[in-house]
């Protein structure tokens, strides 16, 4: 790629951008408010306000009090912290547990319970509707009166599906099943509100909504059961032990505060742009479908399969031509396997190996979309060509 060669940032569903704003906030704690949060003294005190400030701002975005928000690394923590917590609580009261969750979850989640299968819990993994929903009949065809939890996201990060969390806790919860929900690529892209979702764990992660990495939260219902999964110190009512990254929790706060604001206007300005470079790619493409087109989506999100074609060579080849994109889940690159997600939705492994996940952010622009949608088909028409997939 030349020095010439514009560079389009089409990955916001990877990570994002920092705002302004938020570094600004989050400066003065990197040198003169240095104090250690659980000090007595001044300089400790000082930014234990600065925590309990930053608190109040998560807890607001997601209609939450600010006791229960927890502190954590990012989402994978988050659910980490979520389901073992749930599951260390219930042990030896429950012979064999038995969890539910489907079969798009992110890594996090997935990697997690199946290390739990792997120590005796039972596991029922949900498939998705071919529109890549979870079917709420499903859920409640799985419950057993072994089941201790359900975990499910709330939106796909490989195609923005956004589930029926709320309809899958109605059927949870009155029998007293934990309903924990990964919502690290929905907050901050869709309203959610913990009270209207009726769950009782949600993962977090700041940096999917320009915000600092390595730094996320745990919603924990008030009266929800979850041990430790560390031991150490007192810090986050001992669910997450360890000195306080102010910087990075201010910073979350203040990212916290901007989305509650922004919501709204962000949102419709990049479902415009979603819409857009849709359209464009199926009138100037052909034999390519948007995944998960039948349902509803966060509004960046786009996964379009382009059969014939290794996805992988297709990011590459664009990423050459200045736009950085994604074949998959930015926790899976590397792995060789065609998508857990849209195998789950039914595409067979050629369709699914050619898949493309493009996710907007509020960085991008009509002449964005309009450059991506003059280079799209070229190097569609040059894959093919080459390509021994048929």
């Amino acid at each position: 790629m030349s020095a010439s060669t514009p560079r389009v940032y089409f990955d916001h569903n990877a990570t994002t951008y920092l705002r302004p704003e938020v570094l600004e906030a989050m400066l003065p704690f990197f040198v003169e408010r240095f104090g250690n949060a659980s000090s007595l003294h001044f300089f400790g005190q000082e930014n234990r306000g600065a925590v309990d400030d930053a608190r109040a701002g998560v807890a607001a975005l997601i209609g939450a009090d600010p006791g229960e928000i927890v502190f954590t690394s990012g989402g994978t923590e988050s659910d980490n912290i979520a389901i073992r917590g749930v599951l260390g609580e219930l042990a030896g009261s429950v012979p064999r547990p038995h969890v539910i969750t489907s079969s798009i979850e992110h890594p996090a989640v997935l990697a997690t319970c199946r290390d739990l299968e792997r120590r005796g819990v039972d596991v029922t993994w949900l498939p998705c509707t071919p529109s890549g929903s979870i079917d709420i009949s499903d859920i409640e065809s799985a419950i057993r009166p072994e089941t201790v939890l359900v975990s499910v996201m709330i939106s796909n990060n490989e195609t923005g599906v956004i589930q029926p969390v709320a309809g899958i806790a109605k059927a949870a919860r009155p029998r007293g099943i934990v309903m924990h929900c990964d919502a690290v690529q929905g907050v901050g892209k869709i309203p959610v509100d913990v009270a209207e979702l009726d769950v009782d764990l949600l993962s977090i992660s700041a940096h999917k909504f320009y915000g600092p990495k390595g730094i996320g939260a745990l919603y924990v219902r008030r009266g929800t059961k979850v041990g430790p999964v560390y031991t150490g110190g007192h810090q986050e009512s001992g669910l997450r032990p360890g000195t306080e990254n102010i910087p990075a929790i201010v910073g979350f706060g203040e990212a916290c505060r901007i989305a509650r604001e922004r919501l709204s206007i962000e949102g419709e300005a990049i479902g415009r742009l979603r819409d857009r470079l849709e359209k464009g790619i199926l009138e100037r493409v052909p034999n390519v479908r948007i995944n998960g087109a039948g349902a509803p989506r966060v509004p960046n999100t786009c996964n379009v399969a382009v059969p014939g074609i290794d996805g992988e060579a297709l990011t590459l080849n664009l990423s050459l031509l200045g736009f950085a994109l994604s074949s998959g889940s930015a926790c899976a690159t590397g792995d060789a396997e065609p998508s857990h997600v849209l195998r789950s939705m039914g595409l067979d492994p050629v369709e699914a190996q050619g898949a493309l996940r493009i996710s907007l952010g509020i960085c991008n622009t009509e002449s964005d979309v309009d450059l991506f949608l003059d280079t799209f088909p070229g190097v569609v028409r040059r894959l093919r060509a080459l390509s021994p997939i048929r």
